[in-house]
């Protein structure tokens, strides 16, 4: 009998030991049994520690304005796995996915794969019978060992380099640094798009005869009053202020025009701008409704929280915080990071993540130490901390919900069921 999406979905969850498996033998063997080709004309991977999936979204808003046929994979998604596969701007039907997971299952036979190489695997067979002039592919984890670098990409763009995932990927930058590098390709462009990346970016470029476009050297940003200016030797452009609201989204977009000039690609001015204003990626200072204002950002890392710090000094307005995160994150540095800026913590627990989740009282515990007496108040869920934050808000305040993206996936369903008055 045929699976639904979901039922392959809660199959693959089960089907390997470990839900992050990093190496690259196992999922390039099926690959090659699925006779998998490049997944469209050109192709860009994104890595980096923050930026990511903003990234994406500023090169795949511009391409589409462009008139080019592109497909784009993100993760993780916040409301339905959909999300992680897009093409011309919409989510992969569930026949689609399905489809691709039924031609996996056959070719895989004795190979067990993780629920990432699953979902990469079936973005690029649903890529590769789409006749894309452009595919935009996100890294997972790191780079060198993930999925996503089967693929030997056109241009490959590293955002930023920070701490995050040192379990797996080292233990301070040039070690992260090291590894995200590993996607990219000799004789191919690789966009750095942060001012001072690690040594062992530059390094590992150099070594490979990779060439290396670098943010503040071989493109450069003017902040205007009411924009800014993208320019290299020879071309410059004013753009519009991004939707994306973080201090870092320029930087972001910085990137993706980079990278996409970096292509053989006919694209105009008039489409970078209009790609610039108009890109949108879910969750990233996201604001969902006003008076109060309730805004959700997936932030879950100290950079992302230096960030945010940024954007609400910038913005000030009494804020009080709805906050849940996974076990393995350096909490610590985030409550550092964001406390002076912030009226009170509201926090929670996260039921669907597995052995990573916590719940609002362990969360709790390890807030007490560094959080001021009175500050502190420990809910169940993430709605019932977003309840309880509104409900103490006035008019002219703010609520910010953060931490990950299962916290910002939550307080869309709540948001969603109040509206709907469920």
């Amino acid at each position: 009998m045929a699976l639904s999406l979901d039922e392959w979905l809660d199959y693959q969850l089960r089907t390997h030991p470990q839900s992050i498996a990093m190496g690259l033998d196992r999922v390039q063997a099926v690959a090659q049994r699925l006779g998998l080709g490049h997944p469209g004309m050109q192709v860009i991977t994104v890595g980096g520690t923050n930026g990511k999936g903003s990234t994406v979204a500023f090169i795949e808003a511009i391409a589409l304005a462009a008139g080019l046929r592109v497909g784009a994979f993100t993760s993780p998604h916040l409301l339905r796995y959909n999300e992680r596969v897009r093409i011309q701007g919409e989510e992969a039907s569930d026949a689609a996915l399905v489809n691709a997971f039924e031609r996996i299952e056959d070719a895989r036979a004795e190979i067990p794969l993780t629920y990432f190489e699953f979902g990469t695997l079936a973005a690029l067979l649903v890529f590769e019978q789409s006749n894309l002039d452009l595919a935009v592919l996100e890294v997972g984890l790191g780079g060198k060992l993930d999925a996503v670098n089967i693929i030997d990409a056109d241009v490959a763009v590293i955002t930023t380099v920070d701490l995050d995932h040192q379990e797996y990927l080292g233990p301070d930058r040039e070690a992260i640094g090291a590894d995200k590098a590993g996607i990219f390709r000799a004789g191919k462009p690789c966009v750095l798009g942060e001012r001072d990346p690690p040594s062992s970016v530059l390094r590992h470029a150099y070594e490979i005869g990779a060439f290396a476009i670098r943010a503040h050297a071989d493109y450069l940003i003017d902040m205007r009053a009411h924009g800014w200016t993208w320019r290299e030797p020879g071309y410059e452009i004013d753009l519009p202020m991004p939707l994306l609201s973080a201090p870092a989204q320029i930087e972001n977009a910085a990137a993706a025009i980079a990278a996409l000039r970096a292509l053989p690609l006919d694209i105009s001015n008039k489409a970078i701008a209009s790609g610039i204003g108009k890109a949108r990626a879910p969750g990233r200072l996201q604001v969902l409704r006003d008076n109060p204002e309730l805004i959700l950002d997936v932030g879950h890392n100290p950079q992302a929280a230096d960030q945010v710090a940024a954007w609400l000094q910038a913005h000030p307005r009494r804020t009080r915080a709805v906050f849940s995160a996974l076990r393995d994150k350096d909490i610590e540095a985030l409550v550092e990071r964001l406390d002076s800026h912030l009226e009170s913590w509201h926090v929670a627990g996260i039921a669907d993540a597995g052995p990573r989740g916590m719940t609002g009282q362990e969360l709790g515990s390890r807030l007490s130490p560094r959080v001021a007496p009175g500050k502190l108040h420990v809910h169940e869920s993430v709605a019932q901390a977003m309840s309880a934050a509104l409900a103490q808000s006035g008019q002219d305040e703010r609520v910010l919900v953060f931490g990950s993206f299962h916290t910002v996936a939550d307080a869309m369903r709540a948001d969603a069921g109040a509206v709907a008055g469920v």
